[in-house]
């Protein structure tokens, strides 16, 4: 089909140069940009219809340069790389930054009683859950049993340490009680991720060479995978959950928080959420690998 497009554009990789800092930052904020999670069912439909006509080599007439690589960042913000089905929504990359500053600000901020502490590690958790399987691989179904094992061992795993911590930490300085929250969120990684994935850790992910041909399954490949998504899962908390608590505790002696309280959740949000745009910087820069 005539088009004034190119056909030789690969849209299988980035859009930008994945060996500069800016190249790499530009890639992440479109991959995790909020903003796709408001597209509507026919933005992203057309988007889909746009990218796999590319790839078909058919080129929508008028269509730019720019209007394709939107709209393949439109795609994969939304459908599964593997199966090409749509992604719940709230499993999205694109949702990332807002849930997890919403959820991670409320765990910081309530962790003083104990329905609180359950109850947002119970959030927390079951969001969790909902990213690993929404991003799981395609050649490694699973079962309602597995995925109920794993979300309840996660939840289990992750409360279990919150309240042990809590209790601990009543006869330790109050400052390190904020920290309690990170602690079962990092025990709760490295329970939630392996059991979401145990399908894979049997009988192995994918191997392909230079050219994108299928060699097998190893089991082996799926360790090293899994385990390094749980490094980074614990590592992507870290900015997030061990920063803030020092700063909301110099922040709640001032005069102001102690006059209107009811801030607290909205600043603690706020300072959770400007950590992780920090974090996508440093991920940009030096450029780690953070594994799906």
């Amino acid at each position: 089909m005539s088009s004034d497009l190119s056909l030789n554009i690969n849209i299988k990789e980035p859009r930008w140069d994945q060996g500069t800092f800016m190249g790499r930052a530009q890639h992440f904020f479109m991959v995790t940009d909020p903003r796709n999670v408001l597209l509507s069912s026919e933005t992203l439909e057309e988007a889909r219809v746009i990218v796999e006509n590319y790839r078909s080599g058919v080129v929508k007439p008028g269509l730019t340069e720019d209007e394709l690589w939107r709209a393949k960042y439109v795609y994969d913000s939304a459908f599964h790389p593997d199966t090409g089905e749509k992604m719940f929504v709230i499993g999205r990359m694109s949702a990332q930054v807002p849930m997890n500053m919403t959820i991670t600000g409320c765990m910081l901020t309530f962790y003083r009683t104990t329905p609180a502490v359950v109850f947002w590690q119970w959030v927390n958790q079951s969001f969790n859950a909902v990213v690993n399987y929404t991003n799981r691989s395609g050649d490694a179904p699973m079962t309602l049993n597995q995925l109920g094992a794993a979300y309840v061992s996660a939840t289990s795993g992750a409360v279990v340490t919150a309240l042990g911590l809590k209790s601990l930490a009543t006869r330790l300085p109050p400052i390190v009680s904020r920290f309690v929250p990170f602690a079962a969120v990092a025990a709760a990684n490295c329970i939630n991720i392996p059991f979401m994935r145990q399908r894979e850790l049997k009988y192995g992910i994918p191997v392909m060479d230079e050219n994108g041909n299928r060699l097998g399954e190893s089991p082996n490949a799926a360790k090293q995978a899994i385990a390094q998504v749980v490094v980074s899962r614990i590592g992507m908390a870290v900015p997030a959950m061990a920063i803030p608590p020092v700063i909301m505790n110099a922040l709640e002696k001032r005069a102001f928080l102690k006059r209107f309280p009811i801030l607290n959740a909205p600043v603690q949000v706020g300072l959770v959420g400007l950590w992780y745009v920090k974090y996508f910087f440093l991920i940009s820069n030096k450029s780690f690998l953070v594994i799906k």
